[in-house]
C-alpha cells in the first residue's frame, strides 16, 4: 500500500516543499474548527478536540479537515475500547474442541486494536500529527530580531 502523501502545509512548515514538484492550482483549506461531527460519541469527541486543537498549535487546522479528523477520533476510540477490554479479559481465551481438549485462541478483539491502531495511524499520519511529522514542523515563535540590525552602515 503506497504511503498517504503530506498535506502541503505541512512541507511547507517542515521547509521540504519543493515548488515544482507542488500543484499550483491545490485548493487551500479554511481555517478554523470543523464542525463536530454528531456520530462521534463522547470520548471520540473529546479526541477530535484535542486533534484540533494540537493542530491549530501547529497552524495546520482548517475546516475541511473535519472528516479525517473525526474517523483519526473514531479509530482512536476503537482502540482504547479494544485495549480495556483485552486488559479485562486477557489476550486469549479457552476454548474445548470436538476431542474434550483445551484450545487457546486469540481474542477477537486483538485483531480489531490492531485493525483500528493501524487505521488511527494512517490518519494521524494524513494530518501530519506522526512523531516524525510534528518533529519536521517549526510553525512555532518566528524571529522578530533583525540579524543585521547591529551591522554599522
Amino acid at each position: 500500500m503506497a504511503r498517504p502523501r503530506k498535506p502541503t502545509e505541512v512541507k511547507e512548515l517542515a521547509g521540504t516543499l519543493q515548488p515544482c514538484r507542488a500543484n499550483p492550482d491545490e485548493p487551500t483549506g479554511t481555517r478554523g474548527w470543523p464542525a463536530l461531527p454528531s456520530f462521534l460519541s463522547e470520548r471520540a469527541a473529546e479526541i477530535f478536540a484535542e486533534t484540533c486543537r494540537a493542530m491549530e498549535s501547529m497552524g495546520t487546522l482548517a475546516v475541511e479537515w473535519g472528516d479525517v479528523i473525526a474517523a483519526y477520533a473514531a479509530s482512536q476510540e476503537e482502540v482504547e475500547v479494544y485495549t480495556a477490554i483485552i486488559a479485562e479479559e486477557g489476550q486469549t481465551y479457552t476454548t474445548t474442541t470436538q476431542m474434550g481438549d483445551t484450545m487457546y485462541r486469540a481474542r477477537p478483539e486483538v485483531a480489531m486494536r490492531s485493525d483500528a491502531m493501524r487505521r488511527a495511524q494512517q490518519f494521524r499520519s494524513e494530518l501530519g500529527l506522526g512523531p516524525a511529522s510534528k518533529s519536521k514542523v517549526s510553525a512555532g515563535k518566528k524571529n522578530e530580531a533583525n540579524p543585521f540590525e547591529d551591522i554599522d552602515n
